[in-house]
């Protein structure tokens, strides 16, 4: 029998204008909006309905910007289906959207640690981040040691088996971008980021947010989370504790999740958010995989027409 994941996105996805269908479809996308702003105590629905795409760029409107949206889709796809995923699992911020859907996490917990989380995040050491486009992995690990002479320089993302997102001290990635053109990569794609995510200049940053951790009722999850600090399920509290901190500065294997899934028998992934990144991640990863995705109402009534999903009323 098939299987089923649900996957939710990270930052990257953000667009100005994202939720408003959600929002003035549904009761239950309004609520999930408006307590995002009563707990934020912004308006945050406004930035990522209107904009300026200026201000829902900065990590703290984008990070609980793109959680809203896609706890607002995730709740509508369960509402209209019922349907219930086997595994989950989100990339970096989504994986908070992931612990939601797994039961980890209440509503305004989530929202509480995702504020923290992008606050902390945007005060680190600043840093840059780049994506290499086709390089295999002994040349990366080429790239990375010769850089490093120059600072801080390690893999963020492990995306797909053509593309791995580096991060570091400035310095540092600017000189594996050289090496990396130099060795034969096909693209080197700077990235509009002003942060070194998912690396040790963010181990600060993360030794803050395990004190903010503490303070919350971390629960097991009711279906496997699929973590990106490993790529392993995980359902105990104790391990969700750790590995949200964890995650802030260790490496995103994103590609090695999804190859797990495919082995465990998923063979239908549903991106829950806005955009389509992750689907097309999936689709380089596992040609044969069935990929879908909810951005808006549309693209779930096409879900739910695809997979013949018998709509609860």
């Amino acid at each position: 029998m098939s299987k089923i994941a649900f996957i939710f996105p990270g930052q990257g996805s953000q667009y100005v204008g994202m939720g408003l269908d959600f929002y003035n479809s549904s009761e239950t996308a309004k609520k999930i909006f408006n307590q995002f702003n009563e707990v934020l105590g912004k308006n945050l629905s406004g930035i990522c309905f209107e904009g300026p795409e200026e201000d829902l760029k900065q990590t703290i409107n984008t990070q609980p910007g793109i959680l809203a949206i896609s706890i607002a889709a995730y709740l509508l796809l369960k509402e209209k289906t019922g349907i219930k995923p086997d595994y989950v699992a989100g990339h970096s911020l989504g994986e908070y959207a992931a612990l939601y859907a797994a039961g980890v996490v209440e509503l305004e917990d989530v929202i509480k640690l995702v504020q923290r989380r992008s606050e902390l995040m945007s005060q680190a050491q600043a840093g840059s981040m780049t994506a290499i486009l086709g390089m295999d992995d002994e040349k990366l690990a080429e790239m990375l040691k010769k850089a490093s002479v120059h600072g801080i320089v390690t893999v963020a993302n492990y995306n797909t088996p053509d593309q791995t997102v580096i991060t570091g001290e400035v310095k540092a990635v600017e000189a594996a971008n050289q090496v990396a053109s130099e060795i034969g990569a096909k693209r080197v794609i700077p990235l509009a980021v002003s942060g070194a995510f998912h690396s040790p200049v963010m181990k600060e940053a993360s030794d803050q947010f395990a004190d903010w951790v503490a303070n919350f009722n971390i629960k097991d999850a009711t279906v496997p989370v699929i973590t990106n600090v490993d790529a392993k399920p995980t359902t105990k509290k104790e391990e969700f504790s750790l590995k949200m901190v964890d995650q802030i500065y260790s490496s995103v294997y994103w590609k090695q999740s999804i190859s797990y899934m495919i082995e465990q028998g998923v063979d239908t992934f549903i991106e829950i958010g806005p955009g389509k990144v992750l689907s097309g991640m999936v689709k380089k990863i596992s040609r044969p995989a069935k990929v879908y995705n909810v951005a808006d109402m549309a693209t779930l009534e096409e879900v739910i027409n695809t997979l013949n999903i018998q709509v609860t009323v």
